[in-house]
């Protein structure tokens, strides 16, 4: 009898075991896929980042330290490497790249590997015209042409010709010329933000006077 009850129990502790057992684990993630989720995450937010012109990148070669460099995409979307001449960075994530500059290298690389990484992002765009103080704008995020506008400390009301703002664009070895009237968005009416892309030139012309 003796016997039976004790199997009785183990069977019960076992079973108490397994039930506790299986609470565990729905309800915490095993540490091995907590870290692969992590490193999931981290890739995907990697190729989210483009390249565009003005980046500063740091370009390495672990087996050719020699010609690791550091170069800023240039307006028509370039940069230049030794022994490998231009090579088209804007428009394309860093791991594409570093495949690009790879292949550019082809067998006069030691070693395959090449990393590239993104030292600044700053957008450089210019202002200059009926505004207090023209300039050089730096923007570490995208930035309009009325925030570009503002960050050169607005317009010269006494002069500025809100209806007829211009940005200049060069792109794809052309000159593009934008209008935009401001004089609307300053009155509250609903207007899209204009986006501006790096060495954009944003003029402010004066109003036309006989005086």
């Amino acid at each position: 009898m003796k016997t039976i009850i004790t199997m009785c129990a183990a069977v019960m502790l076992t079973a108490l075991g397994l039930g506790l057992t299986g609470c565990q684990t729905g309800g915490q993630e095993p540490a091995g896929k907590a870290l692969q989720n992590e490193a999931s995450g981290e890739a995907a937010r990697s190729e989210a980042l483009i390249l565009r012109e003005g980046d500063i990148l740091k370009i390495t070669f672990p087996g050719s330290p020699n010609l690791d460099t550091t170069q800023q995409i240039r307006r028509d979307g370039k940069i230049t490497l030794q022994l490998a001449g231009e090579i088209t960075a804007a428009g394309i994530a860093p791991s594409d790249l570093e495949k690009e500059v790879a292949m550019a290298y082809g067998s006069q690389l030691v070693s395959k590997e090449v990393s590239v990484t993104v030292v600044s992002s700053a957008i450089a765009v210019y202002v200059t015209g009926a505004v207090l103080h023209p300039q050089k704008v730096m923007a570490d995020h995208p930035i309009s042409a009325l925030e570009a506008i503002m960050e050169s400390g607005g317009f010269d009301y006494a002069k500025a010709d809100l209806k007829d703002v211009r940005v200049i664009r060069y792109e794809h070895g052309a000159q593009q010329t934008y209008f935009l009237n401001l004089k609307r968005v300053m009155q509250g009416q609903q207007s899209a933000p204009f986006p501006l892309k790096p060495f954009d030139i944003i003029y402010v012309p004066e109003r036309f006077s006989m005086f």
